[in-house]
């Protein structure tokens, strides 16, 4: 299974990239990778990989051609992305900024990394150009349908959701370390712009959990008594 992106300049020059939404990591392909995507270089200070197993990071392995390609561009650069997922295709004109947001967390999420692996879920549901509030909305949505299923096969049920706060700030820590690895390759601010927006989206997850479940809550509660 794979969801493709193709993204059009308006300089008439076209991107395309295909993610296989299962894949695991490429010994071979991260030999050819450049320096910056090696583990230790700014490695996540939480990462549970060895260097004896891992020379590269699994997850800068597959960002690197993106990162490449975006190379010295500006955030704010419009461009015409379209995505084809394996049940409806998205288009849409939008900065950088917010495009490459959206195929960097899907190549995330869906890397060798055991820490990124956490969002797979949300990836083989992928929803390009969330809002901030539909990105919480699937994200609690998502771990509470788990925590159902932990209750009826016999494990603890987590309703309080502190797993999941528990979850992003595992995740802070590599997006933090994920923006310095960008930092010290790229002079444009297109992917420092996008990591940016992602870390922002990540971070309410940890810091105002309960405010943002207030935001969702009127969408939630709006159907009144008819869902019991």
């Amino acid at each position: 299974m794979a969801i493709e992106y193709r993204i059009n300049l308006d300089t008439g020059h076209e991107l395309n990239y295909r993610i296989e939404l299962e894949r695991g990591y490429d010994r071979e392909r991260a030999e050819r990778a450049p320096a910056w995507t090696r583990l230790e270089h700014q490695q996540c200070s939480n990462c549970p990989l060895k260097r004896e197993d891992y020379s590269h990071c699994p997850a800068a392995v597959d960002l690197h051609r993106v990162i490449e390609d975006f190379h010295g561009l500006p955030a704010f650069k419009k461009a015409g992305f379209w995505v084809r997922t394996p049940e409806r295709e998205y288009s849409k004109q939008v900065g950088l900024e917010e495009g490459l947001r959206a195929l960097l967390g899907l190549i995330m999420a869906t890397s060798a990394c055991p820490t990124l692996a956490k969002l797979k879920p949300m990836a083989h549901n992928h929803l390009p150009f969330a809002s901030n509030q539909e990105f919480i909305l699937r994200a609690v949505s998502l771990y509470l349908a788990r925590q159902y299923f932990n209750q009826r096969e016999g494990r603890r049920a987590d309703w309080a959701l502190n797993g999941l706060v528990r979850v992003f700030q595992q995740l802070q820590l590599v997006n933090q370390a994920f923006w310095q690895r960008i930092h010290d390759t790229c002079e444009g601010d297109s992917n420092l712009k996008a990591f940016l927006s992602f870390f922002s989206m990540s971070s309410s997850m940890t810091y105002s959990l309960e405010t943002q479940l207030q935001k969702i809550r009127p969408l939630v509660m709006s159907a009144g008594d008819s869902l019991e």
